[in-house]
Order: structure tokens, then sequence, then C-alpha cells
């Protein structure tokens, strides 16, 4: 991809970019994924007044090249190329964290997970704790502000009687509470029934994305007597590996999670270590977007898409099976592949398509820029540890310089511009220039060491503020 300014969008997006990513994809298949970008121009066009309705998609565990036009040469994914050309696709975005419940703590709340104790699990996986009910959220601020409020899928931020998306600013909830369940019986990593409308189990054996797809779909559609915020969170593509069709195999899985002994065997069942294929994942991956798809289809039958911004992303990096080139690493870990995800944003009317950015953001950001655009003020008591990109986005303003910080239990990152301070789980502190050097392979520590030390004391600064891990 040609040097471009990190300030400003423009460059190529498609064709050869995926080729400059993938090196297989040449095709004219390929072209039709993500054409050529004009540079970019902020538009400056007056606000008509009227807030936007607001969808947040996450994928889960989707790596940052599983999307054609992020480089996949075997994943076909048109619905979500499209709706890249008719935004802005980002290509140095990050999850809050290398894991599921923390990055969903970090953009529910805005804030590092290090700052509440559930954000401290990494994944949470019992009820002890969850989403404090009193912080405020996403969803409250904006409910505050005027919004309706729903989340459909995957919460994963504690499970009842405590915890769950009524109790944190949704008016609607649809979905499960953990980080992971079988497709089609809704057993989750508690042994248990996982299918949620409100506070009360709703049974629907079909399968999980299609489930989520259909209530989305009837969500958008509807007469709203205000705008909205939906969080769509589906659970494809996480194991366990299953695909629409494979009934049998999740026969296999509930039977061993009805058999389990202890919650280690669950995991171990729904971690479905004896399954999958790299053809297994595709199939899931490429269900991920005709489901949104749909959604965006009855988005535009409902005549709400051209004042609706709707922002698509993963929770954290690929893994087993995600194709993550040219990145190191994968979920669990803060290199590259644990953390870059696919994110791609569109508002038609306020924002051109046919754009990519390359400005380094990750996901408290999005909060921030959301609350903006929605009109809600954060809670004082509460500071957004994200910066907003509304300024960038829609009056081409400059982004200060600043740090995106991340801590996983041994493991330590930084960003600041093309610089990555990274410590390993091992203790060994590393630096990477991203600019050069996406797949961090040549470790320049020993030649900056005054640039390492700065940037890791930086980090020190920021981890002080922080919540310390529990020490059992």
């Amino acid at each position: 991809m040609p040097e471009i300014s990190r300030r400003a969008f423009g460059g190529l997006v498609g064709g050869g970019a995926v080729t400059a990513v993938a090196g297989a994809t040449t095709t004219a298949e390929a072209a039709e994924a993500a054409p050529a970008e004009r540079p970019f121009e902020a538009r400056r066009a007056a606000s008509s007044g009227k807030r936007p309705n607001i969808l947040v998609i996450l994928g889960d565990d989707l790596g940052w090249a599983d999307l054609s036009s992020y480089g996949a040469p075997h994943i076909r994914t048109p619905h979500l190329d499209r709706l890249a050309r008719q935004g802005v696709r980002f290509t140095d975005a990050y999850s809050g964290s290398a894991t599921c419940s923390p990055t969903r703590f970090s953009l529910y709340t805005g804030r590092y997970p290090g700052r509440t104790q559930g954000g401290l699990a990494e994944p949470l996986g019992n009820k002890t704790q969850g989403l404090d009910p009193n912080h405020p959220t996403l969803a409250s601020l904006l409910k505050k502000a005027g919004y309706a409020t729903a989340l459909i899928g995957k919460w994963h931020c504690g499970w009842l009687p405590d915890y769950s998306p009524t109790k944190s600013g949704w008016d609607e909830f649809f979905g499960n509470h953990g980080g992971v369940l079988e497709y089609f019986s809704k057993l989750g990593q508690l042994g248990d029934y996982d299918l949620y409308e409100g506070d009360a189990t709703y049974k629907d054996l079909r399968y999980y994305t299609n489930v989520l797809t259909e209530r989305a779909v009837e969500y958008v559609g509807r007469d709203h007597a205000k705008p909205w915020l939906l969080n769509l969170n589906f659970t494809t593509p996480h194991w366990p590996w299953l695909a629409e069709g494979d009934e049998e195999t999740g026969a296999e899985i509930e039977a061993r999670i009805r058999a389990a002994k202890s919650r280690a065997e669950v995991i171990t069942a729904l971690n479905h270590y004896d399954g999958g294929s790299v053809e297994k994942y595709k199939e899931m991956v490429e269900s991920l977007d005709a489901a949104v798809g749909e959604v965006l289809a009855a988005l535009r039958r409902s005549g709400q898409e051209e004042n609706t911004l709707v922002l698509f992303a993963s929770d954290n990096g690929g893994e087993r099976y995600s194709y993550n080139w040219p990145l190191s690493g994968e979920k669990f870990v803060l290199l590259e592949g644990g953390i870059r995800v696919p994110t791609i944003v569109r508002w038609p009317a306020r924002i051109d398509g046919h754009q990519v950015s390359h400005e380094p953001n990750f996901s408290p950001d999005w909060t921030a820029t959301l609350l903006e655009i929605g009109g809600a003020r954060p809670d004082p008591a509460y500071p957004l540890d994200g910066t907003s990109l509304a300024g960038y986005l829609l009056r081409g303003a400059e982004l200060p310089e600043r740090d995106l910080f991340w801590r996983v239990r041994a493991n330590r990152a930084l960003r600041r511009g093309n610089w990555k301070y990274y410590r390993d789980e091992k203790g060994t502190d590393h630096l990477y220039d991203l600019g050069a050097d996406q797949r961090e392979q040549a470790d320049l520590a020993p030649d900056r060491p005054e640039l390492l030390a700065e940037l890791k004391a930086s980090w020190e600064r920021i981890a002080a503020g922080l919540l310390p891990y529990p020490t059992s």
C-alpha cells in the first residue's frame, strides 16, 4: 500500500490493497470486494440536527484479515465488503483487549478494562463478577439523552441475578450471558441453558446466528418513535465449529456438556479441539457476512439507512483457523494478531464512502465517538479513556498524538504513532516500528533504548491508575 499520512484517509483499499496484504487475490472478484479509493476529504455539510440511529455489530474472534476486503484469499464476504465501500475501512483499529469480555467492558464503558473488577477477568468465567449496574455505559448514557436501547446476542459481562444488559442501560435484551454456547442446544460455559429474552429463558433450538439475525431484523424494522442504539453481538465465528446444518455434531457436543463432571469439562467440550477446519471456519465467517447482509437489507427497507451510523468490528483477534496474515499472534496475546481487528463505519448522511483510514484507534475511542455523535454527556465521575473520532470523521480535525494502551497479565503493549512497545509473557521488552514491520519481527529495542524507556514509562503511568489483578 502506498505511503499515506497517518492523519488522512486515502490510498487503495481493494484489489491493490488486497494483493499487498495477501499476495493471493488478484481476480475481478477481489476488485469488486473493495475497489480503488479516492483521497479522503471530510464532508463539512451542516448537520440536519437529527441524531442518527446507532447500530454496533460485533463478530466474535474474527481475525483482522478474515474478510475478503481485508485480504482473505479464500473467504468471500460481499455484504461486509459492500459496507466498507459505502463507508470507511480502518486498517489500524484495535480491540480493547485480547479476549472477549474485557473488550466488551471497554466498549460498553469507554474505559480500560482494568478500571473495573469485572474487567480484570480475561475472560469472565463465573457468576462472582460482572459489570457493575451502577457504572455508566454507552447504553445508559445514550438512554439518558433520549435513545431507545437494545442488545441482541452475546453479553459476556456477567450473569443473572446480579448482572445483565437490562441492569446496565439497555431497554431490551435477547441473547446469551456467557462467552460461548453450543449453537443449537444453547448450552453455555456454565453448563446450563443460556438464551434469554430479558431476564427469562427463551427456548429456540435453531442455529443461533439465524436466531439473532431474525431478532435484529425485527428490531431495525420497527416504527421507532426516537433514535435507537442496537448492540448486535454475534457469537460467530467463535468455537465450537458449527455451521447451519451441523445439528449432528452439535448434538455430540451437547451430550458431552451434559455428561461433564466439572466446569473444565464443559469448556473442553465447547472448545471443540477435535473439530473444525479451515473450510468450516470459512463457512462460519460467510454465514456471519450473510447475517449482516440481512440486517442491513432490513435497515434499507425501513427507510432508516441514510441516518443510521453502522459500526462493525470484532471483539479481539482471530483464533485457530483464522486468517491473520501478515500479522503475528492471535487471540489472548498483545501481538498485532491478538488485538488488531477489522473495523468499518458507515453513515451515509454524514460520511462519504470509498475511503480507508490508517488512523490508530481502539474500542474505547468508539464509545467516546458514539456518545458525542448521539449528544450524550459522559459521567465526570467515570472519565473516558477513549478519544472521540467525531471531529476527525465529520470535520477533518486532526486527532491529538496519544498512546493506545493494553494490559493482559504479564503481557504489555502500548502504541504511539507507528511505534509499539510490547512485553511478552517471559518479561522481555520489545520495540517495533509497525509502519515498516507489521509482523513484529525486527526488534528495535537494542537500537532505540531511550525510546523504549519512554514508551515503557508511559505504559507504567497508565497502569498505575488501574486496579491490580487478584493474587489468587
